[in-house]
């Protein structure tokens, strides 16, 4: 039996466009480590990054909560957090740490659970940042690849991305509120023309087409977002500017990553990536604002790295 495991689990970028609360894609831009231990007593949180320590404020330890309840967990466990995804900037930063712990404790205590279920836990982590429970970023985290998921009842269904989608991710240097995710949901309306739900509707559809048939250029074209993109472009400053130089730089399609700010442009190996990413540099200046460009690829999902027994 493992005395401790060690977990990295990718971000990840939710909703792209019209697939709102439905649709993840784990990248392998970022990645947060968490190590689970048999130690102690309780739940106990160790990091030297600015996270909440104690566990029911923490997304990790909520998660280990959860599972030591339902599972009837014995003992004590150390979780030791180490962040690398940015918070609050629409990359599943809590959902990183959330997948890793999830699937660390299930093979600590060698539970074998399933892909759902470890979704499910993951997913409780979600309300020390979000306020609510969301798997579209925690479910890319924890299985990797493109992900549809439907929330009642909860399933998953993964799907590999092609080999040529390469993503650019603009990283703006704002001030990120607290409960960033609870706040940008606040904006969404609570009812949309029919019209604009046909529209993304037949692009969500779309999207998932261009990832059965690896067709890049069919998903980037399709994450055109016409009723959340349009309530909340408005939070991330020069939003308008950054999009259409990257469509002018050659990106297939760009949409708010997650809850944004970032802002994240669909291409292939065949666009000038380099390009397309100083394009949307330059429009995050236009709005006074530097910003960083990440040049990422799907993430085939998280490792575990290290078992000590």
């Amino acid at each position: 039996m493992a005395k401790s495991v060690t977990v990295r689990a990718p971000c990840s970028t939710a909703n792209l466009g019209p697939g709102f609360d439905v649709f993840g894609l784990a990248l392998d831009a970022f990645y947060d480590e968490v190590t689970v231990t048999k130690k102690g007593k309780g739940i106990t949180i160790v990091s030297s990054d600015d996270i909440p320590l104690e566990p029911e404020q923490n997304t990790a330890g909520l998660v280990a909560q959860a599972m030591k309840k339902k599972e009837k967990l014995t003992g004590g466990i150390e979780i030791k957090i180490q962040k690398n995804v940015p918070p609050g900037f629409g990359m599943g930063s809590s959902a990183a740490s959330a997948a890793a712990c999830a699937i660390g404790i299930n093979k600590l205590y060698n539970l074998k659970l399933n892909q759902n279920q470890l979704v499910s836990y993951a997913g409780i982590g979600e309300k020390a940042s979000a306020g609510s429970i969301h798997y579209d970023n925690v479910a890319a985290s924890v299985v990797g690849g493109f992900v549809i998921v439907n929330s009642n009842p909860l399933s998953v269904v993964r799907i590999e991305a092609p080999n040529d989608l390469i993503l650019c991710v603009a990283v703006p240097e704002v001030k990120v509120p607290k409960k960033k995710t609870k706040v940008s949901r606040s904006v969404i309306p609570k009812t949309v023309k029919l019209s604009d739900s046909i529209t993304n509707l037949a692009n969500a559809a779309n999207i998932i087409a261009g990832f059965i048939n690896k067709d890049s250029s069919l998903i980037g074209k399709s994450v055109e977002d016409v009723i959340i993109e349009p309530a909340r472009k408005h939070m991330i400053p020069g939003f308008n500017n950054v999009k259409n130089n990257a469509l002018r730089a050659g990106a297939f399609g760009v949409t708010i990553s997650g809850a944004g700010p970032s802002v994240i442009a669909f291409a292939s190996k065949k666009q000038n990536l380099t390009k397309i990413g100083a394009s949307m540099k330059i429009g995050f200046k236009s709005a006074k604002k530097n910003s960083k460009i990440i040049i990422c690829k799907p993430s085939k999902g998280p490792k575990i790295v290290k078992i000590v027994k």
